[in-house]
């Protein structure tokens, strides 16, 4: 599986690296430097019944139980002399429009060297079952919005755009989200691209996986990865900042 950087260009084959315990030969992350901070910022894919109770970073309640906590646990326990912080703010139900709302907050004020953004399933689900008056242009312009105001306010902060995944088949998810849904995932990787982020191509990381395996083991409702798909995109995102060399 391949992970597409700044203009297009493949950095990392996620799909067959295996992130095993520590045993000294893990990459170095050279991009995260000592109190980096990170951030992973979504829907419910990414909140994964997090302890909203629970601000500060680095403390597993607050960090859900998918892949942000997943990518922070290996992190944290790989690096522990670089004394990252790493935060959740992920809410479920979230779309562009909502997210932006408390972007300052949950955000901004934590001045993130590093903001991952996974967000648009919503924004078409809530138009097709829940009578969300959205569009692919509202998610596109929103979404080009919100990454000029953080790059204009954090202009040093790293970020990486995950690409919205549904999984045909499963739960949810039938052929009647397509065409359409593909436009958002278009839209989404259009953003990267225009602002230099990094791109997490979910949708085709779920697809390979379900060539081993059925998709249900991986996205049981097709919106939700199990805690095997939630380890494949913690995968996925640790081997692009790993292949970060600045």
């Amino acid at each position: 599986m391949f992970l597409l950087g700044e203009g297009g260009n493949v950095i990392a084959n996620s799909a067959k690296h295996f992130w095993g315990p520590y045993d000294g030969a893990v990459p170095s992350f050279p991009a995260l430097r000592r109190d980096t901070v990170i951030l992973f910022q979504g829907d419910s894919i990414t909140e994964a019944c997090r302890d909203k109770s629970v601000p500060g970073p680095n403390d597993g309640f607050g960090l859900g139980g998918g892949y942000a906590f997943l990518a922070a646990s290996i992190l944290l326990s790989h690096l522990p002399g670089r004394r990252l912080r790493i935060y959740n703010r992920g809410v479920s139900g979230d779309k562009v429009t909502t997210m932006a709302g408390r972007w300052e907050k949950d955000t901004i004020a934590l001045k993130p060297d590093f903001i991952t953004i996974l967000v648009g399933v919503n924004d078409y689900w809530h138009i097709a079952k829940h009578g969300y008056e959205g569009s692919p242009e509202l998610y596109g312009r929103g979404y080009r919005d919100l990454v000029a105001r953080t790059q204009a306010i954090l202009p040093k902060a790293r970020l990486i755009i995950g690409e919205p995944f549904a999984i045909r088949g499963c739960g949810y998810v039938d052929e009647g989200w397509f065409p359409e849904f593909s436009i958002y995932q278009r839209i989404a990787r259009e953003v990267a691209a225009s602002a230099g982020a990094l791109f997490l191509p979910f949708q085709d990381l779920f697809e390979m996986a379900s060539r081993e395996q059925e998709a249900a083991y991986w996205c049981p409702d097709g919106v939700h990865p199990s805690a095997a798909g939630a380890y494949l995109m913690a995968s996925a995102w640790l081997d692009c900042v790993a292949a970060i060399d600045e």
